[in-house]
């Protein structure tokens, strides 16, 4: 952390308000007179390349969008062997404390909330760029009310992706299916994600549970969301079946954008005890059967936490195969 108050540029960086990687100060633009926040990425981070590539992407992503539900970026660059990013100064909280604090009042308010997210994610989409890592922590709230979704860090543009080879990026708990699996997302990562945010915004608590990231991937993928506390708070069942579909397992049978999820969203605050013609739908398959991808080819057998594991079993003894038998090549031909 830096001895403040601190320099950066045309910066003057007055209070640390926090971070890990990296690290936020409320700060002063000394040419504008502008209050801001300066985001620096740490020694740690500089010396990590895919955090720096991670930083950088975030820059850049997020300083090409304008929208009045999406923080805005000012400006970024890189100042003695530090980059940093300038920010919009933000007052309230996230929406994590706001859940904590029970300030989010009742379902009309808490869907007008989500209503402010899934457009800011319309007007993402429609620029080709995936959020990937939609969570109440990385969504804001001012006192006002309105909503600021935040934090690039991993989103997906069209042409650029971050993903470790390996390595799934995402918070567990809000991971879609095919997320889990490490397959191609889409858009549709998000809506799932959304739905997993508004059940909790409604319910208090998350749809999934697990101790570990496997026990929690293995609820995403085989076990069907438990949707009856949403019963329990006696919300409409427009809202039901909102979350329902947005939650579904199989990518198909989410709506199809937010520009369907906003405008049943609309139409719920309008009146939400209404009976009108829904565009949402919901699959009547069910949610443990709906399994993404190349899971629905598989005899039934193998299409359990057990199969899964014996599959990636024997492709990793195929991969070892034929490496030995390359070698094997090799060595003769010395």
């Amino acid at each position: 952390m830096l001895q403040l108050p601190a320099r950066l540029g045309k910066y003057e960086l007055q209070q640390f308000l926090g971070g890990g990687m990296s690290h936020v100060y409320r700060s002063v633009d000394t040419m504008l007179g502008r209050q801001v926040a300066v985001k620096i990425l740490t020694p740690q981070g500089v010396s990590d390349p895919e955090s720096k590539q991670r930083f950088l992407q975030e820059a850049r992503v997020a300083s090409n969008i304008s929208h009045q539900n999406i923080i805005s970026v000012y400006d970024f660059g890189e100042e003695a062997g530090k980059p940093y990013m300038v920010m919009e100064y933000l007052v309230g909280e996230s929406l994590r404390d706001a859940m904590k604090n029970s300030h989010t009042g009742d379902l009309n308010r808490k869907l007008g909330y989500a209503l402010q997210l899934g457009r800011a994610l319309e007007h993402i989409h429609s620029k080709k760029i995936i959020h990937r890592d939609i969570k109440p922590e990385n969504v804001h709230i001012d006192s006002a009310g309105k909503v600021k979704l935040m934090d690039f860090g991993i989103a997906k543009s069209e042409g650029l992706s971050l993903t470790r080879a390996g390595f799934t990026l995402g918070t567990p708990y809000y991971m879609a299916p095919e997320q889990v699996l490490g397959q191609q997302v889409t858009t549709q990562v998000d809506v799932y994600s959304f739905g997993v945010l508004l059940y909790e915004m409604i319910v208090g608590l998350k749809p999934v549970s697990g101790e570990t990231v496997e026990k929690i991937f293995s609820a995403i993928l085989y076990e069907s969301l438990n949707l009856e506390p949403l019963r329990a708070a006696q919300v409409p069942e427009s809202v039901y079946t909102l979350i329902a579909a947005c939650t579904a397992k199989n990518p198909t049978e989410r709506p199809a954008g937010f520009g369907v999820v906003c405008a049943e969203l609309e139409r719920i605050l309008q009146n939400p005890s209404a009976s009108g013609r829904s565009a949402i739908k919901v699959s009547q398959s069910g949610n443990p059967g709906d399994l993404p991808g190349f899971m629905k080819m598989l005899p039934g057998a193998l299409q359990t936490p057990t199969g899964l594991i014996i599959i990636v079993g024997l492709g990793v003894l195929l991969v070892l195969t034929l490496i030995g038998l390359v070698a094997i090549k090799l060595l003769a031909a010395k």
